[in-house]
C-alpha cells in the first residue's frame, strides 16, 4: 500500500498521538439498519472502532473492537472499504490523534449480542439507525471535521451494500 496516496481527511492539529486501527460499518440485512454506538451523553453517533496493535492483524483487531464494543458477533460478510489517513480530536480520550485507519463493512447473519467489554472512557450503547439518519448525526456535529472520514467510508459502505443487492 502506497501511503502518500490514500485520500485524507480532517484538520491537521497541534500534538497528534499517531494510534493506526480501523472501523466497520456493521449492516443488518433483515432491518436494513446499520448498527452504532450512541453515545451516553449528547446523543451522538459513532462507528465501532479503535487502534489496532502493530503486531495485530488489521481485519482481526477491528472485528475484536466490534465486538468488545457493540456485543454482535454472528458475522455474515466482512470485507475491507478503504484505507484513508485521518485526523482528528478523540473526545473519548482527549487526545487529537492522526491515524491510517481501515474500514470494514460487516453484513451480519444476525444481531445476537454477548455481553459488551467497553473500557471505562468508552460512554456508549449499542443502537441500530437508519443511513439518513446517522448521516444527519455526523454532519451536525461536525464543524471540526472529526467525522470528515467515518461520513465518506460510511457513504462507501452503503454504495457498497446496494451493489451487494441489500
Amino acid at each position: 500500500m502506497n501511503q502518500s496516496s490514500l485520500r485524507e481527511f480532517g484538520i491537521k492539529r497541534e500534538n497528534e498521538e499517531r494510534r493506526d486501527g480501523g472501523c466497520a460499518v456493521v449492516f443488518d440485512p433483515q432491518t436494513r439498519l446499520y448498527a452504532v454506538g450512541v453515545n451516553d451523553v449528547g446523543g451522538g453517533y459513532r462507528l465501532f472502532s479503535g487502534g489496532v496493535d502493530p503486531k495485530e492483524d488489521i481485519k482481526a483487531g477491528v472485528l475484536r473492537e466490534v465486538m468488545e464494543e457493540s456485543g454482535l458477533y454472528d458475522f455474515g460478510h466482512t470485507e475491507e472499504i478503504e484505507t484513508v489517513w485521518t485526523h482528528f480530536h478523540n473526545s473519548l480520550k482527549n487526545v487529537n490523534r492522526v491515524a491510517l485507519s481501515t474500514c470494514f463493512l460487516i453484513i451480519l447473519k444476525s444481531t445476537d449480542v454477548r455481553e459488551a467489554k467497553l473500557e471505562t472512557h468508552e460512554k456508549f450503547k449499542l443502537a441500530l439507525k437508519s443511513a439518513p439518519d446517522i448521516l444527519a448525526n455526523w454532519k451536525s456535529r461536525n464543524q471540526n471535521q472529526d467525522y470528515s472520514h467515518w461520513i465518506y467510508l460510511f457513504e462507501k459502505s452503503i454504495a457498497r451494500v446496494k451493489e451487494l443487492g441489500y
